[in-house]
């Protein structure tokens, strides 16, 4: 074999020799399939593993993302979901620090989107590898091509998606100077919801190690009935029969429109415990779904009954979510009374004794305000709460963190929103992308220490604080001064004993 340019590199995997490119010290292999592209008669099936391929693989550029709709995002914020067109978007990328090494940690990234969205082209791995980590990042089937049910389909594509690149990591990561034995998937929102499901699936057990989640914790999964009852809906806004053939012979494009008019109708009936779209949230029409096959039950109920025993897990929220999903869109002040005592009953709490311990707790809170505490906690704190005390409760290792720095876009009101964590960990505070969240002169001191934590976590199961055990509930708050933190919010804790959410 030839003798690589200074400025490439070759590695060798099961299905063939990848191309890559190296920068700063980092080799960077981008596109690698790990599955067929599920398009033809493969589509809305099982992945299948890539076609081994003679010679080089070109693998210095982005592969193809999944199929996706346009987000109407407002300005600045519409770089975060970037898409590169083409068929075969069962891929993965890979940055390691020497391909010649051995026994380094390995981590793997589930992108998040709302389950219909997102890829893995805004996350660069780089400085992972720079300091001394085997970081992967993964594409997978979005929307009804990754989560459709119907009678006579496989469910849960999206998931068996991410299974395959597991695999591929256990057979291939050593050739990049990985160890297939510490392997830690973590993800942030939808992301974290599927690694928080991954924990609960037989067959993901002994593919990974540790798992970190962020603002997620395989809390969104739908029951058969009720899935098969969105992919009905689906089927009937495309015209056709609620068939896995049926659906596969409809375009991509239309199948994308179908699920906006799906996602339409549900809008009128929120419920947050089928599809969301209680007042503001958005209506979440395709998540896991519970077949009793690939996903025998809920998540949260299996990991309470030793499914991810033996499984190192962090996990944790952002201090004030909700607000990503009111602020940029101005949508905050536009909160009414009506629309938070409909929320309220919707997750099952009683207006008014909720009302007064979310004032209790936020002094001088507008109703905006008090929505978005209420999305954070609904959506993702308490999730996150229960699987860690079912965790602690077991005697299994769990830490948990919040992430409570304060953006200062938007005239401050921002916050410590939904997703901003993430170019923390990844530390990609110099990327344009991330500074309409992050403003232009955010904490590299943060980025350094929470970027250190995830890393120690994947190395050996540490971040380098407490463990959450009961009745203390420890948590490392990363502020502008991090610092470890008993039993956050108590009373908001006890208010949800009694919601709709599962416990």
């Amino acid at each position: 074999m030839a003798p690589a340019d200074p400025a490439e590199t070759l590695v060798r995997t099961r299905a063939g020799t990848v191309r890559g490119t190296v920068a700063a010290g980092v080799h960077a292999f981008r596109g690698i399939p790990y599955a067929q592209p599920p398009t033809g008669p493969l589509r809305l099936c099982p992945p299948r593993p890539a076609t081994p391929w003679p010679g080089e693989r070109d693998a210095t550029a982005f592969g193809p993302t999944a199929p996706q709709p346009r987000f109407p995002l407002p300005p600045g914020l519409d770089g975060l979901y970037p898409t590169v067109p083409g068929d075969g978007c069962l891929n993965l990328n890979v940055w390691t620090p020497d391909p010649g090494r051995a026994g380094l940690p390995v981590m793997v990234w589930i992108h998040g989107g709302g389950f219909d969205g997102g890829s893995s082209v805004l996350y660069d791995g780089s400085r992972f590898a720079r300091d001394g980590v085997v970081l992967v990042s993964v594409n997978y089937r979005l929307g009804a091509e990754g989560f459709l049910a119907l009678a006579d389909a496989t469910p849960n594509l999206a998931l068996l998606d991410q299974i395959a690149a597991l695999r591929w990591v256990r057979a291939n990561i050593a050739a990049f100077g990985g160890d297939p034995g510490n392997v830690t998937v973590f993800g942030e929102s939808s992301g974290a919801m599927c690694c928080g499901t991954l924990l609960a699936v037989p067959a993901a057990r002994g593919l990974f190690r540790r798992a970190i989640l962020q603002s997620g914790a395989g809390n969104l999964v739908q029951t058969a009935t009720t899935a098969r009852y969105v992919g009905r809906l689906l089927a009937a806004a495309l015209g056709v029969r609620p068939r896995r053939d049926a659906i596969a012979a409809v375009p991509v494009e239309r199948v994308l429109g179908a699920q906006h008019a799906v996602m339409t109708a549900l809008a009128s009936r929120p419920d947050p415990r089928r599809w969301a779209g209680e007042p503001g949230a958005r209506v979440t029409a395709w998540q896991p779904v519970i077949d009793g096959e690939i996903l025998p039950g809920r998540p949260l109920e299996l990991i309470r009954a030793g499914a991810a025993s033996g499984i190192d897990l962090l996990i944790g929220t952002n201090a004030e979510e909700g607000r990503l999903s009111l602020v940029p869109f101005g949508a905050l002040d536009a909160v009414t009374e009506e629309q938070l005592d409909t929320a309220l009953r919707l997750y099952g709490l009683p207006p008014g004794p909720a009302r007064h311990v979310y004032r209790r707790a936020a002094p001088g809170a507008s109703t905006g305000d008090i929505l978005a505490l209420l999305q954070r906690d609904g959506w993702y704190r308490v999730p996150a709460y229960r699987l860690a005390e079912a965790r602690a409760a077991a005697g299994e290792p769990v830490h948990c963190y919040e992430f409570a720095w304060r953006s200062p876009r938007y005239g401050g009101r921002l916050g410590a929103c939904h997703f901003l964590e993430v170019p923390f960990v990844f530390d990609l505070l110099d990327d344009p992308r991330f500074r309409a969240l992050t403003g232009d002169d955010p904490p590299q001191a943060l980025a350094d220490t929470l970027h250190a934590a995830w890393i120690a976590f994947a190395t050996h199961g540490d971040p380098g604080w407490p463990r959450h055990g009961l009745p203390d509930r420890t948590v490392r708050r990363f502020g502008t001064t991090p610092a470890t933190v008993r039993d956050p919010d108590p009373a908001l804790r006890a208010l949800w004993d009694d919601s709709v959410l599962p416990r």
